[in-house]
């Protein structure tokens, strides 16, 4: 049996590390995976040997809480994970505040002295030792006491023989705030005894500041990591929100709107143009184009008649359907695409942080050492005082400050680095595991692509201008909805055409329009319905065939049933596409592209961008399955997606990374996002990752660098051979130290720059150097890819000239190899039919 459980009071790996450990102690339970974002536990048990109460039970004893997870109460899980992160972050900041409010006039009064800044006489001067010591104490106290979450976690853990990253700085604050209170007894005693020379010593001995510098600090990473979460948990609400509430449906002659819930199989559903399909079924009547890209990524609408099936939360563009319900509830796709989140998220498994598996050992080594460092020296005739100093300086120089930033400040400033590159990284889980991904699986539409139909080409018949052919395709498609129609329409409003009026419109769902123009009858559609027309396009059959192999839809027109020519439309690759996927392939990374389109245009992008592996016409469950295949084999899997579709398959990935531009869904179910809408973003998300861990590895070795030299000085391993004995201010001074050879370290990671390699590369293959002549001519005319080519060949047939145009800014690119007059190339433009408005010379890489 499987079961899955909520379980609260998890703040780091090791807790979730605990809770798995606790559970598959229970005889019955074959596998356990804890997930620490989502705060959830999946148990796989034999019912027969154990159950819910002992599992339940288990958790409980462990130190956490535990509840059985219901899929039905999905919105109420949503509401209380949402209120507990923002009730989390908003202590997390009231504790940072009133921990700074205390810490600077702490620091002020502990360290002023030194640095010559005025101190009241109240706590000035040996006579008043004790106001001085007494005064830091009181403004510690209130940061210990906002901050006590750390010593109740901590402490419990600690008992139960499992501590974690709140063990350390539990013990390591307590070491010092410990040893600050025997210093204010001390000094009360030289006070009341006249023995000055102790007053002295220990005035100048008190760690107060060195406890409230630690929480502070801690809580300090722990806001800025909490700020930085993303709230994963609401994508299962606004996947719920994407189905209909209402559906209309027909009970005997009568039309009744009724909750969705109450649709049952066999109800005849009517929907009408602009509506959502409310659940699964088969098409009885009608015809329509239906956008199913929130589900299968399909950019253009499919059509849809009697016989073919629909499916729940996809939109109805244009006609009216009637259709029968077959699947209702939670059997619908989108029904089931929710429990694919669900589950994904929940498999999970979380990232251990080393120094929480450290943790485990460190923390009891640490307290063994200093209890028998202190009875050794009692035992071989040493004071109380000496043996004590010597075991809070084996605590304080231990102190896990530097140990417990190691992490969360090269995290901090990563994500920071990351936000400042567009790249807004969810959770530190995602950063550290991307730097541990092979495969990477990129999804087509709007993420390769850009997401929505444009005209690519215009090929008009002997005879026709463009702009004729141009302006009768805009009029007639203007009145249409399809979205096909909308690129024509959209590409003649950027050229500044002007449709013309139209009569007797008549659309043929599928096929294609019938209207008139002045009086004269015009076609407008596809080859089949060319054909029913019997209108003769044979002469662009062989044009139509190209456009149709390299995964593009053309489009006929016809007046009076002579052919006027075609117009292709397609979903167009991004710009930095074929770059980014260039430097994924460089970085040794697998390169899968997977897509709801068909496979013909699916293989033409493949083919195109060099992609390792196509896989197409898939379902969203498909596309999960294919991550966890790869996943199988042993492979760390990333996945860039941007739609509604791709949710399950960004929660199933180990990195789940969203395009910016993409639905919310998509966003949330991701760990991280590019906000610039940039795959080339990718590749930058994944180079941070690695820089980050390297980070976070040499601030591990810095930590505990400090604590191997450390230990054993205060210890007083060389107290007997040269009279070296650690003073517990040096421990915390080489605390410190490390606290700041660790800062310092991460904080290199503000230098981080994406390495642009293999752009690089390009640059200087199309210059070949400073010495090589390049001249931008700008130009009028250019309207497609067609364009862009005939340019592109007038300019490259010149000799010593090598040619690249950018259609969308209409200028054109030349590098000289020869000396070529400006007048050659102009001469070269307009003999292709365009117009070369002004050309300027610019020189070498960084003339650009």
């Amino acid at each position: 049996m499987n079961q899955k459980f909520q379980v609260t009071g998890m703040t780091c790996s090791a807790c979730s590390a605990n809770v798995e450990k606790s559970v598959s102690k229970l005889e019955g339970v074959q596998k356990v995976n804890v997930n620490l974002l989502t705060n959830s536990m999946t148990v796989d048990y034999d019912p027969a040997l154990t159950g819910d109460s002992a599992i339940i039970k288990a958790v409980e004893k462990a130190g956490y809480g535990v509840s059985v997870f219901h899929r039905g109460e999905v919105q109420a899980q949503k509401d209380t994970r949402s209120n507990f992160v923002e009730e989390q972050y908003r202590s997390m900041k009231f504790r940072l505040l009133v921990s700074f409010a205390f810490l600077i006039p702490l620091l002020y009064l502990s360290m002023g002295h030194m640095l010559g800044f005025p101190l009241p006489d109240l706590v000035h001067g040996t006579e008043n030792a004790f106001a001085f010591a007494f005064t830091q104490f009181l403004l510690t106290l209130p940061i210990v006491y906002v901050n006590r979450k750390y010593y109740q976690v901590g402490f419990k853990t600690l008992f139960h023989g499992a501590p974690n990253m709140d063990s350390l700085i539990a013990v390591g604050s307590s070491a010092a705030l410990l040893y600050g209170v025997f210093a204010l007894y001390a000094i009360g005693y030289g006070l009341g005894h006249h023995k000055m020379e102790l007053v002295m010593q220990y005035s100048m001995d008190l760690y107060f500041e060195s406890a409230a510098t630690i929480l502070t600090l801690i809580t300090l990473g722990k806001y800025l990591e909490a700020r930085s979460k993303g709230k994963t948990s609401e994508a299962i609400a606004k996947l719920m929100n994407l189905a209909p509430k209402t559906a209309t449906v027909l009970r005997g002659e009568t039309e009744a709107e009724v909750p969705v819930e109450e649709v049952v199989v066999g109800d005849i559903v009517l929907v009408r143009p602009g509506q959502s399909i409310p659940v699964d079924g088969t098409v009885m009547e009608g015809n329509s184009a239906v956008d199913q890209s929130a589900l299968t990524g399909e950019s253009i609408p499919v059509e849809k008649q009697a016989g073919d099936k629909v499916v729940a939360a996809t939109m109805n563009k244009s006609g009216f359907l009637k259709f029968r319900a077959e699947k209702v509830g939670n059997d619908t796709t989108l029904a089931q695409i929710i429990a694919l989140v669900e589950d994904a998220s929940a498999s999970k498994a979380p990232i251990a942080k080393l120094a929480d598996k450290i943790s485990g050992v460190f923390v009891p080594v640490v307290i063994a050492i200093a209890v028998l460092s202190a009875a050794v020296w009692l035992f071989v005739g040493q004071s109380f005082p000496f043996a004590l100093s010597i075991g809070i300086s084996v605590l304080v120089i231990s102190c896990p400050c530097a140990l417990g930033l190691a992490t969360p400040v090269a995290i901090m400033v990563g994500t920071g680095q990351g936000a400042s590159n567009g790249i807004l990284i969810k959770s530190a889980e995602a950063l550290e595991t991307a730097h541990m991904v092979k495969t990477i699986v990129l999804d087509k539409t709007g993420t390769i692509t850009e997401g929505r139909p444009v005209v690519t080409d215009i090929v008009a018949s002997k005879g026709v201008t463009e702009q004729e052919l141009l302006t009768a395709a805009a009029s007639i498609e203007k009145l249409s909805e399809h979205p096909l129609a909308e690129a024509i329409v959209e590409k003649a409003e950027e050229m500044g055409i002007h449709p013309q009026p139209v009569q007797n419109f008549n659309a043929l769902s599928g096929l294609g329009i019938t209207a008139e123009i002045n009086g004269e009858p015009y076609f407008a559609g596809n080859l089949a319905y060319m054909n029913r027309m019997e209108v003769d396009v044979s002469s662009l059959g062989e044009q139509g065939d190209v456009f149709a192999e390299s995964g593009k839809t053309p489009l006929y027109f016809a007046k009076s049933k002579k052919p006027m020519g075609i117009i292709a439309v397609a979903d167009v690759v991004k710009p930095t596409s074929e770059q980014a996927i260039r430097q994924l392939k460089s970085m040794g990374l697998d390169v899968v592209m997977l897509t709801g389109d068909n496979q013909k245009t699916a293989e033409s992008i493949r083919k195109q961008l060099a992609i390792d592996r196509v896989v197409a016409e898939v379902l969203p469950q498909d596309k999960e399955s294919e991550i966890r295949k790869i996943q199988q084999s042993g492979r760390k899997v990333a996945m860039v997606g941007d739609g509604i579709n791709d949710a399950p398959a960004l929660a199933r990935a180990d990195v789940g990374i969203a395009i910016g531009a993409g639905t919310d869904i998509a966003m949330e179910s991701a760990d991280i996002v590019l906000m610039k809408n940039d795959l080339q973003d990718a590749v930058t998300a994944i180079q941070l990752s690695k820089a980050v861990i390297r980070n976070i590895k040499e601030n591990l070795f810095w930590a505990f660098f400090y604590n191997s030299i450390g230990i054993p000085l205060a210890a007083g391993a060389f107290y007997s051979l040269f009279g070296w004995k650690l003073n517990p201010m040096f421990a915390a001074a080489a605390m410190s130290l490390s606290s700041v050879c660790v800062v310092t370290n991460a904080l290199r990671l503000k230098f981080f720059r994406p390495d642009w390699g293999v752009r690089k590369q390009q640059l200087l293959s199309e210059t070949e150097g400073d010495s090589m002549m390049k001249k931008v001519i700008q130009i009028n005319g250019m309207s497609c890819e067609h364009c862009k080519a005939r340019v592109e060949k007038a300019l490259n047939a010149i000799e010593g000239v090598e040619a690249k145009v950018d259609l969308k800014q209409k200028k054109a690119t030349v590098t000289l190899k020869a000396d070529v007059s400006d007048e050659v190339l102009k001469n070269a433009v307009s003999e292709a039919g365009y117009e070369a408005v002004s050309i300027q010379e610019k020189k070498g890489l960084f003339g650009k």
